[in-house]
């Protein structure tokens, strides 16, 4: 028997399938080959047709069973995992009203600054454990002031999972892990955020209902069926946010346990038991998948928008023809790069700064000294640095990490990068061979809520390597020190 795991991103639809008892990845693929158009009418939004999700969600699955011969009676589970934060909107005939306000959208961004102040820091901290920010609650807020007619068709507001989950069935739900992820749940009482949504004079219900993970929350209906060929009745019984469900699929479950993401934009998910939190405006908080009002565990989520994408834009705009090449280049330069400082923030707003948007910044440029090799190097150490400044930031509100994990793609494939991150934090970092659509596939077949042997059969089935610190960690602390007095520098006079 087998399970497939759909993890739905704003550039692809990933899907694999795997054996449910072995945990063996049978396929993985992605849908489309280009990356998925992102609309911006205005300056700072973002938004997609989840139309479109549907659309290569069916056709990455028709791919993956024509691909591997499976018959469609044995796949037994379906896992999603999907971008976070979204907002995606239904009317009473299931119709979506408009394009999905996806996650880097920030519109809302002044909707959720006025009501942490209205609201205060204690209400926050104690029942949101976040600010409202610029999350799912915010930019339905958005759309209730700045387009009331169709708030007024509303029948059910969503998370983009959400939407995928009712395409297949036909059923509308959600989970504490989505509402968490909008601002929507209220960890003090266990309930819906009635706080929050009451200030925004938004009608509660319509949330739609809830439902567990990993336990029967819908089936696939005769219309997906038709549109995505799987059987009837296969059942839904797992749904993440994309961060979470990639701490899942490192196998990262308890406290002191960490998921790091090296991709477009750098995550650390740090799982904490920790019920108060004083950083709540630059660190979000999020119900972890394996989170129960008797077992709290909290995902900390700290995001670097610039990360990946820098090191794109020196490969994009420099000579080199490959990552692979620049990889080679930066370990012919010394550690800290010759004093050349890259830092890693042209993204947009970072939150860690308090959305401030601080750009990209090269200096202490020699012309005469710096060639191609300094600059890949100082690219890939400011995204580095930027990491242990913001697990600084973690440590210092107390939070206990003690086992870091990160998949084996994207940045982490740099020797130099890991080696860097691990000597500056003084522990090692695991690497292994996963991806957020093996996760959710994994998490649809994960039987009587075992999260200790499913951790156990990644830990031996995926582990790739192990990135040590250093032995002499002088040079790394030297360059990352220089870093952060260059970057204060700027933060104080931007």
């Amino acid at each position: 028997m087998y399970s497939i795991g759909i993890d739905l991103g704003s550039s692809s639809v990933k899907v694999a399938i795997i054996k449910t008892a072995t945990g063996e990845c049978m396929t993985t693929l992605h849908e489309p080959a280009t990356e998925m158009e992102i609309h911006a009418p205005e300056k700072g939004w973002a938004e997609q047709n989840p139309a479109i999700w549907w659309a290569y969600t069916c056709k990455a699955i028709q791919r993956a069973l024509e691909e591997t011969q499976i018959d469609a009676t044995d796949i037994q589970s379906i896992g999603i995992a999907y971008q976070m934060h979204g907002l995606v909107l239904l009317d009473d005939k299931g119709n979506v009203l408009r394009n999905s306000i996806i996650w880097c959208d920030s519109r809302a961004v002044s909707i959720g600054h006025q009501a942490y102040e209205d609201l205060g820091a204690q209400k926050c901290s104690h029942q949101l454990l976040n600010s409202p920010g610029n999350f799912t609650a915010s930019k339905l807020k958005w759309v209730k002031d700045n387009e009331p007619d169709l708030y007024n068709a509303i029948h059910k507001y969503m998370l983009p999972g959400d939407y995928i989950a009712y395409k297949l069935s036909g059923i509308i739900n959600t989970t504490k892990n989505g509402l968490s992820e909008g601002i929507l749940w209220d960890y003090k009482n266990h309930t819906l955020a009635d706080v929050l949504l009451e200030h925004y004079d938004i009608d509660k219900h319509l949330t739609p209902t809830l439902t567990e993970n990993f336990t029967l929350q819908s089936k696939v209906n005769t219309k997906a069926s038709k549109e995505t060929g799987l059987n009837v009745g296969t059942v839904i019984t797992y749904r993440a946010g994309d961060q979470p469900n990639n701490a899942l699929s490192l196998g990262v479950f308890e406290p002191g346990q960490a998921a790091l993401t090296g991709g477009t934009s750098g995550v650390m998910y740090a799982v904490t038991a920790q019920s108060t939190f004083e950083e709540i405006q630059r660190v979000n908080q999020f119900a972890h998948v394996n989170y129960t009002a008797e077992t709290p565990n909290v995902g900390r989520l700290l995001n670097i928008n610039g990360a990946g994408i820098q090191y794109r834009w020196l490969l994009n705009n420099t000579k080199a023809s490959s990552y692979e090449e620049m990889n080679t280049k930066v370990a012919t330069a010394p550690i800290g790069a010759d004093g050349l400082v890259l830092f890693p923030f042209g993204n947009g707003a970072e939150r860690m700064f308090h959305n401030r948007i601080i750009g990209t910044h090269i200096k202490n440029l020699d012309l005469n000294r710096h060639q191609e090799a300094h600059l890949y190097r100082a690219g890939l150490e400011g995204i580095a640095f930027a990491f242990i400044y913001g697990m600084e930031l973690l440590k210092e509100d107390h939070t206990e990490i003690h086992t870091l994990r990160a998949g084996n793609d994207n940045l982490f494939r740099s020797e130099v990068f890991g080696t860097t991150i691990a000597t500056l934090i003084e522990q090692p970092i695991e690497i292994y061979n996963t991806t957020g659509a093996v996760g959710a596939a994994r998490a649809a077949s994960l039987k009587d809520h075992d999260f200790t042997s499913f951790s156990k059969q990644i830990v031996s089935n995926d582990h790739v390597m192990t990135y040590h610190p250093a032995k002499d960690a002088s040079q790394y602390q030297e360059a990352y020190l220089h870093w952060k007095k260059e970057l204060e520098h700027t933060l104080k006079n931007n």
